[in-house]
C-alpha cells in the first residue's frame, strides 16, 4: 500500500525538474495590467504600427504589378542583393574571428576594442560615409595608396557600395556571434586541444559547429541591415543607376518624382523586413 508513495514523490519531482523553469519565467507575468502602463504601451504599439499601416492603406496595388515590374526597379533590386550578399559574406570572413577575439581571448583594451566594434551602430550612417572617404577616397588615408600602387578607386563604386554596407552590417554580426561564443561551453575546445588539435582545428571542428545557429542569425540580421543602409552608401558610393543605386536610394529617388514607385519599393523592403522576422521567430521564441 505504500509502493505508491516514492512513485507519487518521483513524479513530482520530476514535474518540478521539467516545469520548474518555465513555471518560474510565468510567474513574473500577469494578467491584470494597470491602467497607467496599459495606455502609453498601446499608444507607444500605435505609434510604431500606424506607419506601417498607412503604408498599406495608401498602397497601389492596382499598378503594383507594373511598378515593380520596370527595368530600374529590378536593376536597383538586382543591385541591392548582390551587394547585401556580398557584404555578409565579406562580415562573415571578418566578423565571426573578430567575435571569437573578443569572446574567447583576454589581452589589454578588449573593452575598448569592444565599443570600437559597436561604435556604427549608433554612428549616424552619413558620418560613416563621411569616414569612409577620408579612409579609402582618392585622397584617402588608405584611398591614396590603392590609387596611386594599384590603381584602385572604391568610392562611387559598386565596391564601394559593398564596403558601405560591411561597415554599418558587421557589428550585428560580431554582436550576434560574441553571444552565442560566451553562452557556448569552452570545455569542448580544451578537450579537443588536449586531444591534440590545434586551436584552429578545435574552432573549425568543434566551435563553428556549436555556434551555427548564432552565426547563421547574425549573417541573416547583417544582409537585412546591408540591404535596407542609405546613409553611408548615398554618401560613400553615390547614387548612379545601375552601378551604386540599391533600393533604398531608389525609394528616395522615386519619392521626388513618383511618389506610386516609392510606395512599391518601400512595399518590396517591407516584405524582406517581414521575411527576416519570420526566419528568426524560432529563435527569438527560444531564446524568450
Amino acid at each position: 500500500m505504500t509502493k505508491h508513495a516514492p512513485t507519487t514523490s518521483a513524479g513530482a519531482g520530476a514535474d518540478t525538474v521539467a516545469g520548474g523553469p518555465r513555471r518560474a519565467r510565468r510567474r513574473g507575468r500577469t494578467r491584470v495590467v494597470p491602467v497607467p502602463l496599459l495606455v502609453p504601451a498601446l499608444a507607444g504599439l500605435a505609434f510604431l504600427l500606424l506607419p506601417l499601416i498607412a503604408l498599406l492603406v495608401r498602397a497601389p496595388w492596382r499598378d503594383l504589378p507594373d511598378q515593380l515590374s520596370s527595368p530600374e526597379v529590378w536593376q536597383a533590386l538586382r543591385l541591392s542583393l548582390l551587394c547585401a550578399t556580398s557584404a555578409t559574406g565579406l562580415s562573415l570572413l571578418v566578423g565571426v574571428p573578430l567575435a571569437w577575439l573578443l569572446a574567447r581571448t583576454e589581452f589589454p583594451g578588449r573593452g575598448f576594442v569592444r565599443a570600437l566594434v559597436t561604435l556604427p551602430l549608433v554612428l549616424p550612417p552619413v558620418v560613416g560615409g563621411v569616414a569612409l572617404l577620408l579612409a579609402f577616397g582618392r585622397n584617402g588615408v588608405v584611398g591614396q595608396w590603392l590609387d596611386a600602387w594599384f590603381g584602385i578607386t572604391l568610392p562611387f563604386t559598386t565596391t564601394g557600395v559593398v564596403l558601405a554596407e560591411t561597415f554599418v552590417a558587421m557589428p550585428f554580426l560580431v554582436i550576434s556571434v560574441e553571444g552565442t561564443l560566451r553562452a557556448a561551453d569552452p570545455r569542448y575546445e580544451e578537450a579537443a586541444t588536449t586531444l591534440g588539435a590545434s586551436r584552429f582545428t578545435a574552432f573549425r571542428r568543434v566551435t563553428l559547429p556549436l555556434i551555427a545557429p548564432g552565426i547563421a542569425a547574425g549573417a541573416v540580421l547583417a544582409w537585412a541591415r546591408a540591404l535596407g543602409e542609405f546613409g553611408a552608401t548615398i554618401t560613400f558610393a553615390g547614387n548612379f543607376p545601375g552601378r551604386t543605386q540599391t533600393m533604398p536610394l531608389a525609394v528616395y529617388l522615386a519619392l521626388q518624382n513618383d511618389p506610386a514607385a516609392a510606395i512599391a519599393l518601400s512595399l518590396v523592403l517591407l516584405a524582406v523586413s517581414i521575411a527576416v522576422l519570420a526566419g528568426l521567430r524560432d529563435r527569438w521564441m527560444r531564446a524568450s
